[in-house]
């Protein structure tokens, strides 16, 4: 059976490469809850355009993982960062670049955050995985922000 989650992206860099590659990559051991056919929310924190003032952590997009996660041949510098773990990732559908659904707006009613005051700290991690009724609950909220790949995947390449 497969599951849900939030892809948490921090860096605009590492962004751009999930969504123009359609690729997912990991520091290692940090792959573990992420199976093939999993549901992926790509979501970026406020920080991730370096600009925490202005920026809101949104969910950008929806993917599934299409590929069993694995070693990589070459590991992934973005930053001082290293992902050694990696997957491929089929993105159907994606927001405009700075675009998508606001998280914090649904905390409140979101059940992987049992303290809202707190919930940011449950987010300092690669991956977090959803129970089923808050997948379904973010899933109807941001489809309609989203449009096809192939129509908004080249803000992803420009900045």
């Amino acid at each position: 059976m497969s599951a849900t989650h939030l892809l948490i992206l921090s860096d605009r860099e590492a962004l751009r490469w999930v969504v123009t590659e359609q690729r997912m990559a990991f520091p290692a051991g940090r792959s573990k809850p992420v199976s093939e056919g999993d549901e992926i929310f790509l979501y970026t924190t406020r920080g991730c355009f370096r600009n925490p003032t202005r920026d809101r952590g949104r969910l950008m997009g929806r993917a599934t993982v299409s590929s069993p996660v694995g070693i990589m041949s070459k590991p992934l510098s973005i930053g001082e960062r290293t992902f050694s773990e990696g997957c491929d990732l089929r993105i159907p559908a994606l927001a405009g670049w700075r675009e998508g659904l606001v998280l914090s707006d649904f905390v409140p009613r979101l059940e992987v955050f049992p303290d809202p005051v707190t919930w940011s700290v449950r987010m300092r991690r690669a991956v977090l995985s959803l129970p089923d009724r808050d997948a379904n609950l973010l899933r109807a909220a941001v489809t309609p922000l989203l449009r096809a790949y192939d129509d908004v995947v080249e803000q992803y390449r420009q900045d």
